[in-house]
């Protein structure tokens, strides 16, 4: 079979937060996984390829706006569609 859907490039900086500069609604129209040094990551809220981290919420702790606070973990991160 012929698979002729084409995803868009992802970008090296990426947010599912709509509010970010970084955020990019065609990317997030297709499932989008993040791998952090070989192993899966299901929980990413934002990554950066070329600085070399992820940020994850950091358990139920939340601002005074109600948002979680982010944690940045850092390795070697591999964005893929799936």
């Amino acid at each position: 079979m012929n698979d002729t859907t084409t995803f868009p490039p992802l970008p090296d900086r990426l947010s599912v937060d709509p509010r970010s500069p970084y955020y990019s609604a065609a990317v997030f129209e297709h499932e989008v996984g993040i791998k952090l040094n070989d192993k899966e990551r299901l929980e990413v809220e934002e990554y950066c390829i070329s600085e070399g981290w992820i940020l994850v919420p950091g358990g139920k702790a939340v601002d005074r706006k109600g948002n979680p606070l982010m944690v940045k973990v850092k390795g070697k991160v591999e964005p893929f569609y799936r």
